[in-house]
């Protein structure tokens, strides 16, 4: 593989953990994978967010080709697009978690840390 490819599938990498580097999106999949396909509505009632943000971060999260948007009616129904590898990389990044402990909290590189 040349480095341009290489730079190439690291920096498509980044894009996805840019898309995923939001509490609200992450529970935005977490729900989905838990409860299945679900209006704005039912998510904006769960998560208690506002229906304007819930949707910002549904957009955000189908630009990403993580989720897909099916109409129903006047509704839109919202999935995860890839149900086995979105909670394989949610148990990863659990794991990792567990093992680092709140040293990705720490890290002042993370935007986090005061």
């Amino acid at each position: 593989m040349t480095m341009t490819a290489v730079q190439a599938d690291l920096t498509e990498a980044a894009c996805l953990f840019r898309g995923l580097a939001d509490p609200s999106r992450l529970a935005v999949l977490r729900h989905l994978s838990e409860a299945g396909e679900q209006r704005v509505v039912d998510l904006t009632a769960h998560l208690g967010l506002a229906q304007s943000t819930v949707s910002r971060h549904l957009a955000c999260l189908a630009g990403c080709g993580l989720v897909t948007v099916r109409p129903q009616g006047r509704a839109s129904l919202y999935a995860l697009a890839h149900p086995g590898p979105t909670l394989q990389l949610l148990a990863t990044a659990e794991a990792l978690l567990a093992a680092t402990g709140a040293d990705v909290v720490l890290c002042p590189e993370s935007g986090l840390a005061s």
